[in-house]
């Protein structure tokens, strides 16, 4: 049998080979993963342009070599970071709202667990906030990569507005990108009024700002009721 091209004979036939192969590529993505980590947790403080290999090899222990093979370029490093920003705020902000019934209820839980992140964030910072600063007016991979995320994400609380409006849970003259609009507005408002003001009541007022754009914009939506005397 003649070995594929694709498949040299030396390591497919062996085993042990295979095994250490295999072992060492999962050492490497594990070391890739703690790096991004890192790199991550210095970009909510510092920003993406404050990442470099030298800083990275220091906080990671490595050497610039190693941490340099892992990605090839800072840009790389910094597109990484963005990708596993974007994932994590999926994970807790986007996919545990699709649980949630299509309409108003699934609006609310998207809004909900963005409030939740953020709360976070006025803390640690984020780089949708800070990377929007740096890379307003710089063409290049870092800033598409930045604006790609934030458009998907924008893009799902518009399609949860259409889907609240297409059910009737919305008045018939409701403008949906407006609102989408304005559910966006709050939160950047709150990290602005929160991390760089540090306005303590920050919070709750964008929680009433959002209870107002559904009193405006909601079909039936329960009124709170009047405080007893």
């Amino acid at each position: 049998m003649i070995p594929s091209p694709y498949k040299p004979s030396s390591e497919s036939d062996n085993p042990a080979l295979t095994s250490r192969g295999e072992r060492a590529l999962q050492k490497g993505q594990q070391t890739k993963q703690l790096i991004i980590d890192a790199a991550l947790g210095l970009a909510e403080q510092i920003g993406l342009e404050g990442l470099s290999i030298g800083t990275l090899a220091e906080v990671t222990r490595m050497s610039k070599s190693g941490v340099f093979a892992h990605f090839g370029s800072r840009e790389e490093l910094q597109i990484s970071v963005i990708r596993e920003y974007d994932k994590r705020f999926a994970d807790e902000v986007f996919f545990p709202a699709m649980n949630e019934p299509q309409g108003l209820p699934r609006v609310r839980a998207l809004f909900a667990n963005w409030m939740k992140r953020v709360a976070v964030e006025i803390q640690s910072g984020c780089i949708f906030i800070s990377g929007a600063v740096e890379f307003d007016d710089r063409p290049g991979p870092v800033r598409d990569a930045l604006a790609s995320s934030v458009q998907t994400w924008l893009a799902a609380m518009y399609r949860a507005v259409v889907q609240a409006k297409d059910l009737g849970h919305l008045v018939g003259d409701a403008d949906e990108k407006q609102m989408a609009f304005e559910i966006h507005g709050l939160i950047l408002a709150l990290h602005y009024e929160a991390r760089f003001l540090k306005n303590p009541g920050a919070i709750d007022h964008a929680n009433t700002g959002f209870e107002n754009i559904l009193l405006r914009y909601g079909k039936s939506v329960a009124r709170p009721m009047p405080a007893q005397r």
